[in-house]
């Protein structure tokens, strides 16, 4: 039971990336006016659990990105690179914090603060159209796809690994890959959105969440074969 309690350093590490999507978005809604009464007190909160947001989520995608040409020892040594870097903001690594995570995005969810934020983000671009092309985003904007294209990288990559929907994750993994690099366009903006929407209803991080618990009950299982 205290081994069930206990997260696995890749719980661990979404735990933290979970923190720094809450603390970007809370930020984005108290600099915007959403949800004000409470926006503030929400991104203190995050924003003290995870400091860097965009820097960490960015890094992770990175990593995904890197452990799909790497292989063998090469991979595990950039994964373990990885898991203690973001070790450093988690404090811990017990049941509660995921809990405490998947509680504020239902609260930021059910608020409708992520849609609020792309309309901000759309709105303040509409007053510069006459000087952009259409299809040029503010720098806010940008930042914000290029935070969103990370993550669906780094939860396509775990898909990948562990097996689930087999039949498009490496499909899905390449086409975020391959839009790294590249300047943000109103057209990776659309993307991203219908990608977090499809990541959400096919549940994929549900899903990662359920199949590394498996592998610890299988782990426990082994371990206690092993002492009897």
């Amino acid at each position: 039971m205290t081994q069930r309690m206990i997260l696995t350093q890749k719980e661990m590490e979404e735990v933290v990336l979970k923190r720094c999507w809450l603390a970007c978005y809370w930020g984005l809604a108290a600099k915007y006016g959403i949800c004000a009464d409470v926006a503030v007190s929400k991104y203190e909160l995050w924003s003290s659990l995870a400091p860097l947001p965009f820097e960490v989520v960015v890094s992770a995608g990175q990593k995904a990105e890197e452990e799909c040409w790497e292989k063998g020892e090469d991979a595990m040594e950039k994964r373990s690179k990885l898991v203690p870097d973001l070790n450093d903001l988690i404090g811990e690594g017990n049941i509660e914090s995921m809990l405490s995570v998947e509680m504020g995005l239902k609260e930021l969810a059910s608020l409708k603060v992520e849609d609020a934020i792309v309309q901000a983000l759309a709105q303040q671009r509409r007053p510069n159209s006459a000087r952009q092309l259409a299809s040029e985003l503010s720098p806010e904007e940008s930042e914000d796809v290029l935070f969103k294209e990370a993550w669906l990288t780094y939860f396509w990559r775990r898909a990948k690994a562990h097996s689930i929907e087999e039949d498009i994750a490496k499909d899905r993994l390449h086409f975020w890959i391959g839009r790294s690099g590249h300047s943000p366009t109103s057209h990776d903006a659309v993307d991203v959105e219908q990608g977090l929407s499809e990541l959400r209803k096919l549940g994929i991080e549900h899903r990662l969440w359920e199949a590394s618990r498996k592998e610890v009950d299988q782990d426990h299982t082994i371990s206690l074969t092993l002492t009897t």
